[in-house]
């Protein structure tokens, strides 16, 4: 699995990344701050002891998940409260290394997408395509009766957004088969090698998994989609507030 630690707008150090925003991503921090608090609080991090342990905590945390997440064959019955679901399951995980792995992703590469979109938009954008990615996982899966909650869908869209914005932004990446070296690439190969293992585990190489990968590979999709109609007439995204290019250095 690929394991992406950090992102930049151009060729430069990664360090100067956070200097390049006009803005704090005050709406990114604010999800990542949502997520942690509603996970720790919940039964699912196990330090709440109003849930208590042992099987209290396992019966707690199965309740949890039905009432929060999306269960695709109740969906479908269009209840107010299953509507809902695809909503209050975008801040929802199932436990720490799910919890951990979302949040890096939608720190790499939220900050960026926020800029350029714009806080109210990206708030939007956000919501909307894990709201897609949830929904249509629950219309292909339509007799499954399995829980499905996470920010996954979401922070995919913004994974996709990214690429159509920052192609030529380099991310620092960590492949298990390079025995772990830190290396760094385009965001277009990163991010395409990501969304080529998510779409070949869709297609049954990840059956048994218990991860939704089609929600991954709808919610990426979507993320693309809307930013190549949304900004397709734009000049192509820099990293806002960057100096200009000097000889030997290059721009995305």
């Amino acid at each position: 699995m690929l394991k992406v630690t950090r992102a930049t707008g151009t060729v430069r150090d990664a360090a100067t990344r956070r200097q390049d925003l006009r803005h704090a991503p005050l709406v990114t921090y604010a999800l990542i701050a949502v997520c942690c608090v509603v996970f720790l609080l919940g039964p699912a991090s196990g330090l709440n002891p109003a849930y208590g342990t042992g099987e209290t905590l396992n019966a707690a945390q199965s309740a949890y998940f039905e009432r929060r997440g999306v269960v695709p064959a109740e969906l479908l019955t269009l209840s107010r409260h299953a509507l809902a679901t695809p909503f209050t399951a975008l801040f929802v995980h199932g436990n720490w290394l799910h919890l951990l792995g979302n949040m890096l992703f939608l720190y790499v590469f939220g900050a960026m997408t926020e800029e350029r979109m714009g806080r109210a938009a990206f708030v939007l954008f956000y919501v909307a395509t894990g709201y897609l990615a949830l929904t249509v996982y629950a219309l292909v899966h339509a007799d499954s009766h399995e829980t499905l909650v996470g920010a996954s869908g979401a922070i995919s869209a913004v994974l996709g957004a990214f690429l159509r914005l920052f192609p030529s932004a380099r991310v620092t990446s960590v492949f298990p088969f390079l025995f772990f070296l830190p290396l760094r690439f385009p965001a277009r190969l990163v991010l395409i090698f990501w969304f080529v293992l998510q779409w070949l585990a869709a297609q049954g190489l990840g059956t048994g998994s218990g991860v939704a990968y089609l929600a991954h590979v709808v919610g990426f999709a979507g993320g693309f989609l809307y930013a190549w109609a949304r900004y397709r007439r734009t000049t192509r995204v820099n990293s806002y507030a960057a100096p200009p290019a000097t000889e030997g250095e290059s721009q995305p």
